[in-house]
């Protein structure tokens, strides 16, 4: 990259000033809970049998999370990576990524829809006279619900290590006539072995700092994880020195996880292919074979597309023009689109002045320790944001400003925040490796051009990084609107949120208007997503 020495000096400027104002956000949180929420009483509330439960439930259900999704994902990943080329395999694999872009509430709902006391599942068995014997809520119903969003994810990654194994090693097993278990052992069992420790520490994060599944599927005491019992001491008991105590708790079990997630060595590349023909696998060939992958992927779709499609058919049924009508639902719209596209925007000045920063650190011939140390802190800001969860920094800001009466005037401001540093990791790693590419192909002929500031800006950056930019902005934009972590605490009569007014109806049993406003926020998401992958690339 080429700068000028103003440009260096500005893209240095800004990044520090983002990473003082990430780190200031943070630590005034943190300090909060330190300060407000009277350490000495919080140190007591660890003596209570009841905080330790929660921490050992936590766990178990995030353990036994990450057991199911990531054994039942492999089986998934093979079957797909065996069947390089059929009808609509380019569907399921978009279809994967769905439950990552879509709403949790609205995930949730769908999931009741299909194994809930009245879900489709239930109304089977009764039909069969074996009555209703699944229950959705409590640990069963938070497997269920974590498995499905975790499970797509999982597979997709072992899938795309699968799909990077040179075919000439597939070719040989054919000719050597090397059985199914012998292929899994020697060739595709190498491949997936290293990339686990990584899903299911990933995996194991999302179950361990689970909010909203568990606020609507947790069924009471019993089923209760650290981010719900935080809100629950301060929406209901208001009990500051517990959720002091509950939130450095899960402090310190985000901050394990991800210094686990660190130490694990990142996969080896297993090889170049010579040949670029993935159109059959020779092991796949065989008749049983087939069979077993096109269940193992029917029964994925199912499991994948029923709760969407029982979203889609129970929303259609409620009075969606009545809701649209609403002055409540008007509000909310009007709420949610303001603070995700503030967040969008505050996430993605954040993203660029990072990575603006970090390349102006790289032009050095020779950083010192101090710059070193900032580039390596920026670099890190994607994982360093997730150390303390949403609803702790919800839970600082709040008793924060509690006492001066502030919570409602600076609600939104505070969400919005929350929102953009939670959307944070995700602009990083769209906007990161477009910027380098970006930056490579065009620094040189700019330099040249004596091109510099608003003026390549114009000509150059943007209709090269239109597209990325774009898409990061949408994602963010969807990620906010569907959150409801973020505004828990702070939801109201003065703040209205799409997902704070859908719990809401679903709390007071308005079944009917949440299903229709989850139709509405699922919709509005899904444009969101599909505006961003959809964004017009640069003209040549």
């Amino acid at each position: 990259m080429y700068l000028t020495t103003a440009e260096f000096r500005r893209s240095l400027s800004a990044g520090i000033m983002s990473l003082a104002g990430v780190i200031g956000f943070i630590a005034v949180a943190v300090a909060a809970l330190s300060g407000f929420g009277r350490i000495g009483d919080a140190a007591s509330v660890m003596n209570e049998p009841y905080v330790w439960r929660i921490l050992r439930f936590t766990l178990y259900q995030a353990f036994l999370s990450t057991v199911l999704s990531v054994a039942l994902a492999i089986p998934v990943a093979r079957a797909m990576a065996r069947r390089p080329h059929f009808f609509g395999r380019i569907w399921i694999v978009r279809l994967m990524a769905v439950p990552l872009g879509l709403p949790v509430l609205i995930g949730a709902l769908g999931i009741i829809g299909i194994w809930g006391r009245q879900g489709l599942f239930n109304d089977a068995l009764a039909f069969a006279d074996f009555g209703r014997p699944l229950q959705i809520y409590g640990l069963q119903g938070i497997l269920i619900a974590h498995v499905y969003f975790n499970l797509p994810l999982a597979a997709r990654l072992f899938l795309a290590g699968i799909e990077r194994v040179p075919q000439e090693y597939f070719k040989t097993a054919a000719m050597l006539s090397m059985p199914q278990r012998s292929i899994f052992r020697f060739i595709e069992w190498p491949v997936i072995a290293p990339l686990i420790p990584g899903v299911a520490g990933l995996v194991f994060m999302l179950c361990a700092t689970s909010f909203t599944l568990v606020l609507i599927l947790g069924g009471g005491p019993a089923a209760t994880t650290i981010e719900v019992a935080i809100y629950q001491a301060l929406r209901f008991d208001f009990n500051p020195a517990r959720a002091v105590a509950l939130s450095g708790m899960q402090i310190a079990v985000t901050a394990l996880v991800l210094a686990a997630l660190a130490l694990f060595p990142k996969a080896k590349d297993p090889g170049a292919s010579a040949s670029s023909d993935v159109s059959r696998r020779p092991d796949g060939d065989h008749r049983l074979s087939r069979g077993i992958d096109a269940g193992l992927i029917a029964v994925f779709l199912v499991w994948l597309a029923l709760p969407l499609a029982m979203i889609v058919v129970k929303g259609a049924g409620a009075d969606l023009p009545g809701l649209l009508r609403e002055p409540a639902f008007l509000r909310a719209t009007a709420t949610s689109l303001a603070i995700a596209f503030s967040a969008a925007l505050v996430s993605l000045a954040l993203a660029l002045s990072f990575i603006a920063a970090t390349g102006a650190i790289e032009t050095l011939r020779a950083p010192g320790t101090l710059e070193r140390g900032l580039a390596g802190l920026m670099s890190a800001m994607g994982s360093l944001v997730l150390l303390v969860p949403p609803i702790v920094l919800g839970t600082g800001w709040f008793l924060l400003l509690r006492p001066f009466g502030l919570t409602d005037a600076a609600a939104p401001a505070i969400v919005a925040g929350i929102n953009a540093l939670m959307a944070l990791p995700f602009v990083l790693r769209v906007l990161r490796p477009a910027v380098a590419v970006h930056r490579a192909r065009t620094a040189r002929l700019s330099a040249s051009l004596g091109l510099v500031g608003l003026a390549r800006l114009r000509i150059v950056d943007w209709p090269g990084l239109r597209k990325p930019t774009l898409t990061a902005l949408s994602f963010a934009m969807a990620l906010s609107l569907g959150d409801l972590g973020a505004v828990a605490l702070f939801g109201g009569d003065q703040l209205t949120t799409l997902p704070w007014l859908l719990y809401s109806r679903l709390g007071s049993y308005r079944t009917e208007d949440a299903n229709g406003l989850a139709l509405i926020l699922g919709a509005l998401c899904l444009v969101l997503m599909i505006a961003g992958t959809r964004a017009p690339a640069a003209k040549n």
